[in-house]
């Protein structure tokens, strides 16, 4: 199993256990997260979500070392990926109706970035960064990133991370507005649950309905985004950079980008 749940008095945590590989996404974990927020969506019983990781991370982005299937052309079919497991699992969080909270206990890079940041609140650990590492393997923005991060930074920070792919450590996002509040590693599972009790004892009809207005709000054109997100992507997986973008990764080395 890629992801554990926990249930404890109204309130379902979900962690992602893939502790060796930093929570990486593949496409099981991808399959098994879905499927947690669809049953913690769906059952009267959970009154509030914490989303986590296992071990040193909350989750290293997409495993590039899994890869993509093809499409008949050869190309990483990247935007099946996104379309079918990344995606609803962010609209999944952000259309359930019950409170979701994000405990950071490290890195959250890429898609782990946009998972973090589709939660309703997010606390993050003092040790731990928030990285859009899309352009270092020379691809963009996915997982809702590019909605999520400037209604919450605004555009100069947002365009700052995608197009430089620069950690942003916890203290510099709380500076910035991209997360709720940071506590010292070793109070973060405590702070956590405290914050997802709270929630969970609470009037969850009114978080509700806070959380339909500031989806209409903010949100109206996600799943419009989240369709552009994914057919840029795809245009970018057949790209020269990002092959050699990836076998820098895997080589761990510069990579060498041409532009093409």
């Amino acid at each position: 199993m890629s992801v554990a749940v926990h249930r404890r008095e109204g309130v379902v945590t979900i962690e992602l256990d893939r502790p060796d590989s930093l929570n990486a996404w593949d496409r099981s974990l991808g399959e098994e997260l879905l499927a947690a927020v669809r049953e913690a969506a769906g059952d009267d019983a959970v009154r509030a979500v914490m989303v986590t990781g296992a071990g040193r991370a909350f989750s290293s982005g997409a495993d590039l070392r899994a890869g993509f299937e093809a499409t008949r052309d050869g190309v990483p079919d990247v935007r099946a990926a996104l379309t079918d497991r990344y995606h609803p699992i962010i609209t999944g969080i952000r259309s359930m109706a019950k409170p979701v909270v994000a405990a950071v206990n490290g890195p959250a890079v890429g898609i782990g970035c946009s998972l973090a940041l589709a939660c309703d609140l997010v606390l993050a650990a003092e040790s731990a960064y928030f990285l859009l590492a899309f352009v270092n393997i020379g691809l963009v923005p996915d997982g809702g990133s590019s909605v999520l991060v400037p209604e919450r930074v605004g555009f100069a920070r947002a365009a700052e991370m995608a197009m430089l792919g620069e950690r942003v450590p916890a203290r510099q996002a709380l500076e910035w507005g991209l997360v709720n509040r940071v506590v010292p590693d070793a109070e973060l599972a405590g702070e956590a649950r405290a914050l997802v009790e709270r929630l969970a004892a609470g009037p969850t009809r009114s978080y509700a309905g806070s959380k339909r207005q500031l989806n209409a709000w903010r949100f109206a054109r996600m799943e419009e985004q989240l369709e552009l997100e994914a057919s840029i992507q795809q245009e970018m997986a057949g790209s020269g950079d990002f092959r050699e973008g990836v076998e820098a990764f895997l080589e761990r080395r510069s990579p060498r980008f041409q532009g093409r």
